[in-house]
């Protein structure tokens, strides 16, 4: 394990420790930090409860620290040290952040044991349990013709 390695994971550990304080009752005991050429250059923590957003996961919240520290909407290159295994959430905002490698302390399993439903969404995404949610397809000639425009755009930027 390389030193930066260790200190990134230490930082991510620390980060899940933030809400301790306050009887976890401002977010989860998730934490998050992303490093770029050796240099950590973002951390983040749970504020699910505070900021009343359930997306303000740790990573998420690394993530967009780190798109701004960067000027930058993609995080190729980086790697994401995170105190738990990502949620389906927070793993697929690593895939569209280009971010390659990942490292966790606690697996979903220890994360399901302490009450956090991340299995449900991951057996969902499986097939397992297609009642968890409903999802239904409207077929609309106006979102047909967006997506028509948009292909035909020559100088879009994709992500």
């Amino acid at each position: 394990m390389k030193e930066i390695d260790k200190e990134a994971m230490e930082i991510a550990i620390e980060e899940s420790e933030k809400n301790k304080k306050n009887d976890y009752t401002k977010g989860g005991p998730f934490g998050c930090a992303i490093v770029k050429d050796n240099k950590i250059i973002a951390t983040g923590h749970n504020t699910v409860v505070q900021s009343k957003d359930p997306t303000a996961h740790a990573e998420i919240n690394a993530i967009r620290k780190a798109c701004k520290e960067i000027d930058s909407h993609d995080l190729s290159g980086c790697v994401l040290y995170t105190s738990a295994e990502p949620c389906p959430m927070c793993l697929s905002a690593i895939i569209w952040a280009n971010i390659k490698e990942v490292y966790y302390a606690n697996t979903k399993e220890e994360v399901d044991e302490i009450g956090f439903r991340d299995d449900d969404i991951y057996d969902y995404l499986q097939g397992k349990n297609k009642k968890f949610i409903k999802l239904k397809h409207i077929k609309s000639e106006e979102a047909s013709e967006v997506f028509d425009e948009f292909k035909e755009i020559e100088n879009k930027k994709m992500y």
